[in-house]
C-alpha cells in the first residue's frame, strides 16, 4: 500500500473516479457562472441568484457514486460567490428539526427565527452517461455529463452544460 496525495491523478481503471468528478464540476461551474442567464438575472433582480442542485441521475453502464460528484459541484458552486447555494432538502428538514429544538430548549434571545429561509430561485438537474466500446483488448469509454438550470418559478431552462470524458484502456493480453 501506498499513499498518495489526494491532488495526484489515479486512473487505474478507466472508469469514472474521483478527478473525473472534480474535473467535471470545476469545468461546468466556472462554465455556468460565466454565461449571460447569471448577469440577465442579477440585473433584473439587482441580487445574485439562490441555486439548489436537485437529481443527478447516473445513467452510465458502471456504479457512480453521484453523492460525491454532487458534492463537487456544490462546493465549486459556493465557493464561486457568484450565486447562493442552498441545502439539499435532507439538510433543510435536519436544520429545521434543530429549530424547532432550539425553539423549546435554547434561550429566547439565541433561538433562531423559522421562515427566515431563502427559497431557490433555480434548480440544477443533470445525467452521467455513458457509451463504451470495445475490441482486441482496447476499451473505450464516453462519458458525457449533462446539466440543466431551470428557473423554478417559470420552468424556463436558462443555462445548458455539457462536459464529455473520452478514455482509452489498453488491456495486456495473455497469451499461454
Amino acid at each position: 500500500m501506498t499513499r498518495v496525495d489526494p491532488g495526484v491523478v489515479t486512473d487505474f481503471s478507466g472508469r469514472w473516479n474521483d478527478t473525473d468528478s472534480k474535473l467535471v464540476a470545476e469545468a461546468m461551474m466556472k462554465e455556468m457562472v460565466n454565461r449571460p442567464w447569471l448577469e440577465n438575472f442579477t440585473n433584473q433582480h439587482n441580487r445574485v441568484p439562490t441555486v439548489i442542485v436537485g437529481t443527478i441521475l447516473n445513467k452510465s453502464h458502471e456504479h457512480i457514486d453521484v453523492g460525491t460528484f454532487v458534492t463537487d459541484l456544490e462546493r465549486e458552486m459556493t465557493n464561486s460567490q457568484r450565486v447562493l447555494f442552498v441545502a439539499s432538502q435532507r439538510d433543510r428538514d435536519e436544520i429545521r428539526q434543530e429549530r424547532k429544538e432550539q425553539a423549546v430548549h435554547a434561550r429566547e434571545d439565541t433561538q433562531k427565527r423559522p421562515g427566515q429561509e431563502l427559497g431557490a430561485d433555480f434548480m440544477m438537474k443533470g445525467t452521467i452517461s455513458t457509451i463504451v466500446d470495445e475490441s482486441d483488448g482496447v476499451k473505450g469509454i464516453y462519458y458525457q455529463v449533462d446539466l440543466d438550470l431551470i428557473n423554478v418559478e417559470t420552468n424556463v431552462k436558462s443555462w445548458y452544460g455539457q462536459k464529455k470524458i473520452k478514455k482509452v484502456v489498453e488491456r495486456k493480453r495473455l497469451l499461454f
